[in-house]
């Protein structure tokens, strides 16, 4: 999710260096946009400039920056400067966490929150385990690469020096933390620049999202049990039936509720011209913290022409599009790890047994600084230990997984020397066509935890979930799984491997990238010339016309029920294609994608809506109380007819759906859900109707009145009153709704407090794009970051797109120059070595 290098030239007229000087000197003059391209294109380079220190940011609507330069330092420099200027208090805090720093300025006992995987790491532990990496070197060891997939490309690189340089280079600007704009962080005392260590520990974090940093407690807490003192969670343990239950359902109810996304690419046989492809990416990922998404245009005249998206503090574009090509990611259900479950020798807890003979775990110590109550730091230790598979660890996602006498846990993951996907990501912003995306696939096999979805100019389309994936087959599932893992297996799919036999190491095939790895052979991809999606359920039906099977269980499951957010996109997007909604000639133009994105329909209320009108009802004519889960009944009110009247979206105004949102929110757990279950033969339409005979179902109306009278509000209360984010101007209400479990395609998740109402939206639809081709050579495109560009409370780039957002209003994505430079909201920075020179158009 980063974006790269890139734009098409206007015109390129020569102009001397001496004009240049000229026009970038004089400052009171302020500089031409032109003259500025025009020397990029012909003119000759200063010292700083040959240095790489040399760059142009041309801001557009919704600040998104267009960054420009002739060498790949100078695009990690101008993004370096750009992304400071909007967002670099919550990097800021994000580089302390890297850099093992937490407990030395937050204190010890605090904890962040990682949105993307659902967990809440401790200060100290954190710290713990982030050192352990820096004392490692595995870092080190990968930067010094210099051949084979993990060895960083020189340009990419370079664009990692320019970055540092560039973020650098702005906090000098300000003069330091006590000038930072934002309030957040002025004055800071963790504000610093930063390293080139700093911005690869950033990298490192991200790779590791959905593996070791779904487990960082568990690794810095696993400790040795004391001999005599009772472990807490080993009675658990001794039961691997309910500890797998519980273990899957934290896994299952991350995967649910945590980040997602949509993304649909349509071939040239389902877009009206029938020339020509068109994509839709639409993750659902974090509004606040580091895992926000920052928007941007890297061009490299000759080189690179990208524009998207990227995470914070990436100096690439990780979704966007190219010239010719467009991309997107949606979170994969593949596992990127394994738990190996130890036998340890008897009488000494760190040593286990491999092949019947005692292998001693490998022990560092490791000291990071604590801040006292008085202010002062103090040196805190602590041992962590490790095995030839990894980290060892006493918890996973929450769930203990205690170190006994008898047994102990340890992780081997995919991801652990994974720097390919940077890679993967630099070459993917100079691709031009799906097929060129695969091979990109194929040779880095780096992508850490989503699956890509691709569509080009010429009209191809491309799913496919290769990556980093553990090579773990059915089979050997079923020989090495421990007795939890048979449990997690069958739920979800992860399996917990037996620790004691060498047989249980991980596979490896002909084309694997690496040892342990999957081969792209083995791992799913589809192209077609209708269309492919995801929304976040596995492999199996990204085409229904095509199912994919006979893939690994840790990749994913076929032939299940698939969630209704995934139905609905494979409904609306199979109506467009073949003409069967009735809304038109058949094919996808680019509005037709942007109108089905933000339709707001409720795939959950569609389906069950009029049985839950007639069972309340009922509950009416019977005495006029709906009965609750934990309580007496509650009076039924004008419950009916709201219900009734719902106009089953999420729009602003929608009445009825916030009633019926807490009614699915109890309703959805229930044993029996549905009156017509699922069907293997019509995969993408069963399960449908409300089994109103579900002691859950008969309850959860009764509880949702509950819900609305406790917090305040109104039964017929429109979603736009309740959904919104909060400005110092006033409210910006905010349409969509629970992505899962409720089958809305544009995500949001506010959450519910029980007698308060609903809080801030801290998940959900984020960076949207929507791309396709005509005659022109220039890509037409429309986007929105519903969050905005800046977190800074201060900056006019806050808000501005949620606004945009909340009317349902997209912004022209500008790609070709000709078209930045018409754009009235045109900004200029000259970034030439040490000396900044800011334009305003009039």
């Amino acid at each position: 999710m980063v974006r790269a290098w890139f734009i098409g030239r206007a015109r390129k007229t020569r102009a001397s260096w001496s004009q240049l000087v000229v026009a970038v000197g004089v400052a009171a003059l302020f500089l031409s946009c032109a003259a500025i391209g025009d020397a990029l294109a012909g003119g000759q380079a200063p010292a700083a400039r040959d240095a790489g220190l040399y760059a142009v940011i041309r801001r557009t609507e919704g600040g998104f920056p267009h960054i420009e330069s002739r060498t790949w330092k100078g695009l990690g420099y101008g993004f370096g400067y750009a992304f400071a200027q909007d967002d670099l208090c919550t990097m800021a805090e994000d580089y302390v966490t890297v850099d093992a720093q937490r407990s030395r300025y937050f204190g010890p006992n605090g904890s962040y929150s990682q949105p993307g995987n659902g967990t809440t790491p401790n200060n100290l532990d954190s710290d713990l385990f982030w050192q352990q990496i820096i004392d490692s070197h595995v870092i080190d060891k990968l930067l010094a690469l210099h051949s084979g997939p993990n060895a960083l490309s020189p340009q990419l690189r370079q664009g990692v020096e320019g970055y540092v340089d560039g973020y650098n280079r702005y906090l000098s600007s300000v003069g330091g933390s006590r000038g930072v704009p934002d309030p957040r962080c002025r004055g800071k005392a963790w504000v610093h620049p930063i390293t080139v260590g700093d911005a690869y520990r950033r990298f490192y974090q991200l790779v590791e999202l959905a593996s070791q940093d779904v487990a960082i407690d568990g690794i810095a807490q696993a400790q040795p049990p004391t001999p005599g003192l009772p472990v807490l969670g080993a009675e658990e343990l001794a039961r691997p039936q309910a500890t797998g239950s519980a273990l899957s359902a934290r896994l299952r109810t991350l995967h649910a509720g945590g980040a997602g996304s949509n993304a649909v690419a349509i071939g040239s046989a389902g877009t009206r011209d029938h020339r020509h492809g068109l994509l839709l990416g639409n993750p659902h990922f974090p509004w606040i913290g580091d895992e926000r998404f920052y928007e941007l245009q890297f061009t490299m005249p000759g080189k690179v022409n990208v524009s998207g998206m990227t995470l914070f503090g990436v100096p690439i574009v990780l979704i966007g599009h190219t010239m010719s090509l467009a991309w997107s990611h949606t979170v994969s259900t593949a596992y990127r790890f394994t738990p190996y479950q130890l036998t340890l020798v008897p009488g000494d807890p760190t040593s286990y047994l491999e092949n019947g003979k005692p292998v001693k775990m490998t022990r560092r110590t490791v000291t990071v600084q604590v801040r006292q109550s008085n202010g002062s730091l103090k040196p805190y230790a602590r041992t962590l230990y490790s095995t030839r598979y990894g980290p060892v660890f006493n918890s996973l996602v929450g769930i203990p997984l205690p170190w006994t006498a008898a047994t102990a846990f340890a992780m081997r993951d995919a991801n652990a020397d994974n720097f390919r996907v940077f890679n993967h990501f630099f070459y993917t912003d100079m691709a031009q066509s799906a097929q060129q995306e695969y091979q990109i696939l194929k040779k880095y096999e780096g992508i850490p935890w989503v699956n890509t979805i691709v569509s080009d100019r010429t009209g191809h389309a491309l799913y496919a979930d290769i990556g980093s994936i553990p090579h773990v087959t059915n089979a050997e599932a079923q020989r090495c799984d421990t007795a939890l893992g048979a449990a997690t297996f069958t739920d979800v799919g992860l399996p917990i491997l037996d620790g004691s036999r060498t047989a249980c190491d991980w596979g490896t095939d002909p084309d694997s990238v690496e040892p342990g790895l999957f081969g792209a052979s083995h791992e799913p991809h589809l192209f077609r010339s209708d269309y492919v999606t995801n929304s976040n359920d596995s492999y199996w039906l990204s085409n229904p016309h095509h199912p994919l099977t006979g893939y690994a269980r840790i990749i994913g499951d076929e032939n299940t029920a698939r969630s209704l957010r995934t139905r609905l996109g494979l409904i609306e997007t199979d109506a467009r294609v073949y003409g069967h909604d009735h809304l038109g000639p058949r094919g996808f133009t680019l509005s037709d994608m942007q109108t089905m994105d933000l339709n707001d329909l409720s795939y959950s209320g569609e389906l069950t809506r009029n049985d839950l009108v007639a069972m309340c009802r009922q509950f009416q004519s019977a005495g006029g109380t709906a009965p609750t889960s934990s309580g007496p009944p509650v009076p039924i009110g004008d419950a009916c007819t709201v219900l009734a009247h719902w106009d089953l979206h999420a729009n602003l105004g929608s009445r009825g759906e916030l009633l019926f949102r807490q009614f699915w929110a109890h309703a959805s757990g229930a044993t029996e859900l549905w009156s017509h279950p699922y069907s293997s033969s019509d995969p993408v339409h069963t399960p449908y109707g409300l089994n109103t005979n579900d002691p859950t179902v008969r309850t959860a109306l009764g509880d949702a009145i509950q819900d609305l009278d406790g917090a305040h509000i109104a039964l017929n209360a429109t979603v736009g009153s309740q959904q919104y984010v909060r400005t110092p101007s006033g409210r910006i209400p905010i349409h969509g709704g629970p992505g899962d479990p409720n089958g809305i395609f544009n995500a949001i998740y506010p959450t519910f407090t029980p007698g308060v109402g609903y809080g801030p939206i801290t998940l959900g639809s984020s960076f949207i794009q929507v791309v396709t081709w005509g005659r022109q050579s220039c890509p037409i495109a429309r986007n929105i970051l519903t969050y905005s560009l800046s977190d800074n409370p201060d900056s006019p780039h806050h808000f501005d797109q949620t606004r945009l957002f909340s009317r349902k209003q997209w912004v022209r994505d500008r790609f070709c120059m000709a078209d930045i430079l018409s754009s009235p909201a045109l900004q200029t920075t000259v970034l030439n070595g040490s000396r900044i020179t800011v334009e305003h158009r009039p």
